[in-house]
């Protein structure tokens, strides 16, 4: 129950809420949100008091309590903000990041801590947590608005109000997201339960399909019986948090192949997304704007299941260029690119959907003021467009079934459209033949222990191998 880092907790008071809530001022807009159970899992853990971090445990100490080690470990990692954004418009928070040094050597940091004062840590422990806070509680709650309008002296009191406020808004998350599914504003989709690579659960020699010269490692992993137990989970506690099934599914990375068709369509999930360059390798050619923006149907062993690509221009831009622009100006150019399709597609009648899919967090900390403006600029230049309409997945496909049925599904993932970040490398072909090792183990312990072999689902989870490998480090 100990969490190596802060991120679920930082990122719960960032963005989780306050995502939903920069909905709530525009009622004409629709869109959806994807859920990750563990994620949640681990949301609830915090809010229940069962979860700790490290990052916590040094902020809730008193600076002359804590050993120097403690203190060098703040000083490492207590800046782990975008500086542009989160740090330097809070000029005592800049002040420490001064102090400190922007770059700082192991060998150094010891002599750098002896110069820090028990107050300046104090406050070095507020900022951390206080700047990440989302908009919503930054310009709206009294305390936190309190705390950065006071900007440093900070004592015990403050750190534990900020931790309480903290706990707060990370107990709203889930119901928030339920109420606004309720209202019928939004609609929640889901992820295999600890976020597998479902495609490479099945069979890991499907990464041989889109990258022919690729390792694999020396023992086949092929269980399908595992990336239904994860799907079905998944729906199972979706319909816990959620009161009802759920009808789309993101599959971890956008990663898809025909194995996983039946498994996800006998769960009763009626949608599943990917990425464009998917549907471009299962067609065999150059998409056409009718190819892209329509929904299919995808079918396997008799299943079939919706399947919608999205249009990775868009969502790119969001994620990776419009923090550099004037929010106003990023918000325009999303609707003149939705207009330019609009223009270039048939007078037939139809409708068509543009899919932008991308993070719901990790763009935002580039943004200023946590994107709040651009969401804001873009939700009213929508609402007011007379030609665009937003809306839930579930809704467009329900009334504008799929009147096409792909037969065949390249398999890949929303990353270069195949497996490499999580097969291939010597890493990550040694982490596979672990996990077939202590699957085989457990399936021949008579009465393997429950608790063993939800570590062995937990272990099937993408983000181990995500980090193996030379692509990450």
């Amino acid at each position: 129950d100990e969490y190596m880092l802060p991120w679920v907790r930082l990122h719960a008071i960032k963005d989780y809420y306050d995502m939903a809530v920069y909905m709530e001022k525009y009622p004409k807009i629709k869109a959806v949100f994807n859920v990750v159970p563990s994620l949640l899992v681990q949301i609830e853990d915090y809010v229940s008091g069962k979860a700790k971090d490290k990052f916590l445990e040094v902020t809730m100490k008193a600076p002359e309590e804590l050993s120097m080690d403690e203190t060098v470990f703040i000083l490492k990692n207590f800046f782990m903000a975008n500086w542009e954004t989160m740090i330097k418009p809070y000029s005592r928070y800049n002040d420490l990041l001064l102090k400190r040094g922007r770059f700082v050597s192991p060998a150094d940091i010891y002599e750098v801590a002896k110069r820090f004062s028990n107050q300046e840590m104090a406050d070095l422990q507020v900022w951390f947590n206080l700047s990440w806070f989302g908009q919503i509680y930054k310009e709206n709650d009294p305390v936190i608005k309190g705390l950065i309008e006071k900007g440093k002296y900070f004592d015990e009191e403050d750190k534990k109000n900020l931790i309480e406020k903290q706990m707060e808004v990370m107990r709203l998350v889930i119901p928030k997201y339920k109420e606004m599914q309720d209202k019928g504003q939004i609609e929640v989709s889901v992820t295999p339960f600890y976020h597998p690579i479902m495609p490479l659960l099945c069979d890991t020699d499907i990464a041989k399909v889109s990258s022919h010269l690729i390792q694999l490692p020396k023992y086949r992993f092929l269980h399908p019986e595992d990336a239904a137990h994860q799907v079905n989970n998944a729906v199972a506690y979706y319909k816990e948090k959620f009161g009802v099934d759920p009808q789309g599914m993101w599959p971890s990375e956008g990663s898809v192949s025909e194995d996983v068709i039946p498994i996800i369509a006998s769960a009763g999930i009626k949608w599943i997304a990917t990425d464009e360059d998917i549907l471009a390798n299962t067609l065999g050619h150059r998409l056409s704007a009718q190819e892209l923006f329509k929904p299919y149907s995808v079918e396997k062993n008799g299943s079939a299941v919706n399947i919608i690509f999205r249009d990775r221009k868009i969502s790119d831009d969001i994620g990776f260029l419009y923090s550099r622009w004037a929010p106003f100006d990023a918000a325009t150019d999303i609707v003149a690119k939705l207009h330019k399709i609009a223009d270039i597609l048939p007078d037939d009648g139809k409708k068509y959907m543009v899919s932008i899919i991308l993070d719901g967090e990790n763009a935002w900390e580039y943004y200023k003021d946590n994107a709040k403006p651009f969401f804001e600029h873009l939700y009213e230049l929508i609402s007011n467009d007379h030609r665009l309409q937003t809306v839930r997945v579930k809704d467009f496909i329900a009334e504008n079934h799929p009147d096409h049925r792909l037969h065949n599904l390249f398999p890949g993932s929303w990353i270069s459209h195949n497996f490499n970040v999580w097969i291939g490398h010597a890493e990550d072909n040694t982490a596979w033949d672990y996990l077939y090792k202590a699957r085989e183990m457990l399936v021949t312990t008579e009465n393997a222990p429950k608790e063993a072999w939800e570590e062995l689902y937990i272990s099937e989870g993408s983000d181990w191998n995500w980090w193996y490998g030379d692509d990450h480090s």
